[in-house]
């Protein structure tokens, strides 16, 4: 059997800012599980493929207990899934946390009433959305996708929940993409604290 408490605890290597703390483990297990395609969605990139993560009934038992022990004296109460990897871990986590999921997805995904968020991508803007009734001023809100990268898409579900006015926001993520030059933590600001399982 494997005894998750103990890798847990032994792969944690928290590493603060001042305004800012990052944690992050980079468990050999998930890094040697991860799978890296070359040359997608287009010519240059080095896509980090999840999924060999999530197939992986270890990996994740390894992603839960180290996401679990980060969050479990923060008082989350509403984990906020980006869609759409980000609803995997979000509800493992939120489940394991005693907290509610919530759904950030693209528009006309939501049946019922919704709040937006308009951001600016490379090549055009993109919005977000979440239930109107989903997140009230209560909550402490968790904010999970699984990769950062340049970090547009994380920052607007963050301006996003922010219009909800909840107690206080974290982010969290499986893995940060640092090897390519990306700044997503960067853009992201100062202001929350970040967590990334894996950073490449």
């Amino acid at each position: 059997m494997f005894h998750m408490e103990h890798l847990a605890r032994k792969s944690l290597n928290p590493q603060k800012k001042e305004q800012n703390p990052t944690y992050i483990m980079n468990n050999e297990y998930l890094l040697k599980n991860l799978r890296t395609i070359e040359d997608f969605p287009i010519q240059g990139i080095m896509f980090r493929d999840v999924t060999t993560l999530f197939k992986n009934p270890k990996c994740l038992e390894i992603m839960e207990e180290e996401m679990y022990e980060l969050y479990k004296d923060k008082g989350i109460t509403k984990v906020v899934g980006i869609e759409s990897r980000g609803f995997v871990m979000g509800a493992i986590l939120a489940r394991r946390l005693g907290a509610g999921l919530v759904m950030c997805r693209k528009p006309g995904k939501l049946p019922a009433d919704t709040i937006s968020q308009t951001f600016t991508k490379e090549y055009g803007e993109d919005t977000i959305e979440i239930h109107s009734d989903a997140i009230d001023e209560n909550d402490v809100v968790l904010i999970h996708d699984d990769l950062l990268a340049t970090g547009g898409t994380i920052k607007a579900a963050w301006d996003l929940v922010k219009k909800f006015n909840p107690k206080k926001c974290y982010m969290g993520f499986i893995i940060e993409i640092r090897d390519e030059g990306l700044k997503g933590r960067e853009f992201i600001g100062d202001e929350i604290e970040v967590t990334t399982l894996l950073r490449t």
